[in-house]
């Protein structure tokens, strides 16, 4: 009987202690490295890590230090790229294995690369994957609850986090206006950045304070202008501006500069880099403008979903806002199933409820359990539709909207697969199916 080195491990949870498990995740650590010469001891190493805008804070960053003249390498949830060379991350894995990092950063080492900037996970840190890479920088952009059944609880979730700061000696860059970064602020670095927006919380700048960051490593955004077309701010004096919407993409922004600082790029360069980012497929993404929009984003946590549609309200004030969702199965963060439906009863209009990568769980079973928060008295019952098909749900509230609208479609982002029971996965795409759907409509001449 054939079975993967993954499937194994799967198997090996339920009877090996936990002290030899992580004993086993340390050797693989550790063998990955021997077998490809520790590599990060050849080039600087980034993490970036926190719950949410780490791959748009790694392509910022790989973007700064290529305006810069570096050769970057980086690896994401969206995608691989090792210098010109690019690949989609197919692996619907945040952070990849150990060997399959061990390799990458090889690759990158012979391609003659100056820097790879990765994705770090707090399950990657907790399965060692984060060992034997020597860490130029860590880069904390944020924090709320998310895989809090697998860490066994918030605390857990935020110390696994810190485990890469902890073995980082070089380099710190912390969202200040982040509630937790106190916690952050406390593990010891040669060097420290904090950003954040110009009405910090004055309890954190108290903290800031006493660790005594150096005044010009505090990277704050004044000025902040939003539209349609993008963000504008000023950082010391200077304008940036960007085709990327929505406040967390100045959060994200403010990270990518401070890592370049740290780097010796200095802010003139940041900003040319900056202006030529572009959407991250599956984050933010409008897929059609007119005569409604239609939006593809990865929100996956109740703070993820309300900020992105606290974000279209503000931007595309639309007559209806109908919003296409479900949540992850196989026992992952159950608690927060009730908390979208919430959300989404706040700030909906209709709401389809539907598979997102239910794994061995009961699709209708975590729908009901998404349904049970949705107790708004201004949301009528009659607006509510659960189709377990996706392909149908997206379908079914196209076209439902009319001019004015926007169709928001969140939990896939640009991921390939759906997830099913025993290991299946079939291919998947929000994106194709979406305007697959608004070309039925006839309205092909309004794509952009």
């Amino acid at each position: 009987m054939n079975i993967s080195l993954k499937e194994l491990t799967n198997k090996a949870k339920n009877f090996l202690p936990q002290p030899i498990f992580r004993s086993y995740h340390f050797l693989l650590a550790l063998f990955g490295a021997i077998i490809f010469g520790f590599p990060s001891k050849r080039i600087r190493v980034i993490g970036v890590t926190g719950t949410s805008g780490k791959s748009s804070v790694v392509n910022l960053i790989s973007l700064i230090l290529k305006e810069g003249g570096r050769r970057v390498a980086s690896l994401s949830s969206v995608e691989f790229a090792i210098h010109e060379e690019k690949w989609p991350n197919k692996l619907k894995m945040t952070m990849p294995g150990r060997f399959f990092i061990q390799r990458f950063l090889s690759r990158a080492v012979k391609e003659k690369c100056d820097y790879a900037v990765i994705e770090v996970s707090s399950q990657g840190i907790e399965q060692s994957r984060h060992k034997f890479i020597n860490f130029e920088a860590s880069v904390f952009t944020n924090l709320s609850p998310e895989h809090i059944e697998a860490h066994g609880g918030f605390e857990n979730y935020k110390k696994a986090k810190g485990k890469l700061f902890s073995s980082t000696k070089n380099i710190h860059i912390l969202n200040l206006d982040d509630k937790h970064s106190p916690y952050f602020l406390g593990f010891e670095a040669r060097e420290k950045y904090g950003y954040r927006l110009k009405n910090c919380d004055p309890d954190i700048k108290k903290t800031n304070a006493q660790i005594q960051i150096k005044s010009q490593n505090i990277i704050e955004a004044e000025s902040i202008r939003k539209s349609v077309d993008g963000i504008s701010f000023f950082v010391k004096n200077k304008e940036f501006n960007m085709k990327l919407r929505g406040k967390f993409n100045v959060y994200n922004a403010l990270a990518a500069i401070s890592a370049g600082l740290s780097q010796n790029i200095d802010l003139e360069t940041c900003k040319k880099a900056l202006l030529k980012a572009r959407i991250i497929p599956g984050r933010m993404e409008v897929v059609v403008s007119s005569p409604f929009r239609i939006v593809i984003d990865y929100a996956v946590t109740p703070d993820n979903l309300e900020n992105i549609y606290k974000e279209i309200n503000e931007l595309f004030l639309p007559k209806n806002l109908i919003c296409v969702f479900g949540a992850c199965g196989g026992g992952r963060d159950k608690w927060k199933r009730p908390a979208l439906g919430e959300i989404a009863s706040r700030y909906c209009r209709k709401i389809l409820l539907t598979n997102e990568d239910p794994y061995d769980e009961d699709p209708a079973q975590i729908l009901s359990m998404i349904k049970s928060g949705i107790q708004n008295p201004k949301f009528h019952p009659q607006n509510l539709y659960e189709i377990l098909d996706r392909k149908k749900a997206i379908e079914k509230a196209i076209s439902l909207a009319k001019e004015g609208d926007v169709v928001i479609i969140t939990g896939k982002g640009c991921e390939p697969w759906i997830c099913l029971a025993g290991g299946k996965k079939i291919p998947w795409d929000d994106k194709k199916i979406a305007l697959d759907a608004f070309r039925g409509k006839k309205y092909e001449k309004e794509l952009i």
